[in-house]
């Protein structure tokens, strides 16, 4: 059983009902169900066909008030209508719940914030599924470089096929999330799914059979397409399995899960690379598969019904964190695709480059593992303190003045990579019109990968430091326009 707190429910009865007189329980297909703000609680029981309510006040009291209603109220045109107000309702249906007004299940994302969620196990599946959705992009680049390297001698050419995907992902992150509008968010989040393991299994087969290099491109094209859409369905999903007041702690919990996949899915990876490149390749596609098998199953959200249900995907506000995202996802891309570089030009070995990656990335765990336990929204003047903060570590891993300086710096762009990317979901959720969350939360994902494809191109046609000096003064500018954004608004 769970409970709602802070919803009067209306049970619109049809008058001329037998049952009517019964004062204790009401049984029909003829009632309609409508919310209303109120302080006291409703609990859903079991599931029966149609509707059974029982109206319990003071002992076993029930307080009708009402008269008929006009006839267009009701399921029956040719009977009058009374309204049941309740002070408790235990109600049991085989259906979503209806809204009288728009004969439509009621969004659930409009729950009251302190209402119950349907359970741990739910949750617990969406967060793994959450974990195990990145595995093809956290340990694609070890794999995919294994892979060429048997394929083509040359290590180098897996960096196509990252490129492949990454690209294709910001082409597709709208088109493709708009292809699923008009389906229940679960269903084609598992379409999304299969097509992206079907494409990864076939990148492995076709290495198995000697295929040319080169197709092997198209193959990362169609499995990188999904990968935007396929976060934006997952991360609408989550606002129908927990009240607004923990998404804090689950988005923490999530972005620490995420982080812990991005350390070990490499190293994974390498594991297997050295038994052979190709079942490298069909574990990171049977892992990626995970979440069509575990992804919880929701009631589909109605949001036509809603105000603004079908506004439009981007304004200011939304671009405005859309592109701090984008930029933060370049200062990590540069320290860790830089790391390598970062540790030649210190005078150590190419394989010490982990002591800039892993305290970036212990850091970020701290953090995600501090937004969960604090289960709190930020306000605007912390997460402007965050961005301020990001760019301190990006200035400080650009300045190269010592190893232990840049560590400094990469833990301090570390520590802040959860507030902010659990900020930039809370605002955006907020933002976006409910008809445009998925492609909203699509877009948050594609900014990242263009960080990334920044970065990569940074560091492709400049000197490591001038590079680290592009990404991080674009993150100084990006920190000043937010800052000025949240001045003109106060």
């Amino acid at each position: 059983m769970r409970s709602w707190r802070g919803r009067l429910l209306v049970l619109d009865v049809p008058a001329s009902d037998p049952a009517w007189d019964r004062p204790a329980i009401w049984t029909g297909t003829g009632a309609t169900l409508t919310g209303i703000p109120f302080s006291r609680g409703v609990t859903w029981a079991g599931r029966f066909p149609d509707i059974v309510a029982m109206i319990i006040g003071g002992v076993v009291a029930l307080k009708i008030a009402g008269s008929p209603l006009p006839e267009d109220h009701g399921t029956d045109e040719t009977a009058p209508h009374r309204k049941i107000r309740c002070s408790l309702v235990i109600v049991s249906t085989s259906r979503p719940l209806m809204n009288n007004r728009h004969d439509s299940p009621i969004d659930t994302h409009q729950i009251p914030p302190d209402a119950g969620s349907p359970g741990r196990w739910p949750l617990l599946c969406w967060f793994i599924s959450s974990a195990t959705l990145s595995v093809p992009q956290a340990a694609g680049p070890v794999a995919f470089s294994l892979l060429a390297l048997n394929l083509t001698g040359n290590a180098g050419h897996g960096a196509a096929i990252i490129l492949a995907m990454t690209l294709a992902q910001v082409a597709g992150a709208i088109p493709i999330t708009r292809l699923g509008s008009n389906m229940p968010s679960t269903r084609f989040l598992r379409l999304l799914i299969v097509v992206r393991t079907l494409a990864l299994a076939s990148i492995a087969l076709f290495a198995a059979f000697d295929v040319p290099f080169v197709w092997l491109v198209p193959l990362a094209m169609v499995a990188g397409s999904v990968n935007g859409a396929a976060f934006g369905y997952l991360r609408s999903v989550l606002n129908r399995l927990t009240p607004a007041s923990r998404l804090p702690r689950a988005l923490g919990i999530s972005a620490t899960l995420n982080e812990v996949t991005f350390v070990i899915a490499p190293v994974v990876a390498s594991g297997l690379g050295t038994i052979s490149p190709i079942v490298a390749v069909l574990a990171l596609a049977i892992l990626g598969a995970v979440p069509a098998l575990l992804v919880p199953q929701t009631h589909p959200a109605h949001a036509e019904a809603l105000p603004n249900a079908k506004g439009r995907v981007l304004n200011p506000s939304i671009l405005l964190w859309l592109v701090c995202a984008a930029a933060g996802g370049a200062i990590v891309a540069s320290v860790e695709i830089g790391a390598v570089a970062l540790a030649l030009r210190f005078g150590y070995e190419p394989a010490l480059a982990i002591m800039f990656t892993v305290p970036l990335c212990l850091a970020s765990v701290a953090g995600g593992v501090w937004v969960s336990v604090r289960n709190r929204m930020a306000t605007r003047k912390a997460v402007l303190a965050y961005l301020s903060i990001m760019s301190l570590g990006s200035l400080l891993a650009a300045f190269e003045v010592s190893v232990a300086m840049t560590v400094l710096g990469a833990v301090l762009i570390g520590s802040v990579l959860a507030p902010l990317g659990t900020y930039y979901s809370l605002v955006l959720d907020k933002l976006a019109a409910p008809r445009r969350r998925a492609e909203v939360f699509a877009l948050l994902r594609t900014a990242n990968a263009v960080g990334v494809i920044v970065a990569s191109a940074a560091l492709t046609m400049f000197s490591l430091s001038l590079a680290l000096d592009v990404v991080a003064g674009l993150m100084v500018v990006v920190t000043t326009v937010a800052g000025f954004a949240s001045w003109s608004r106060a």
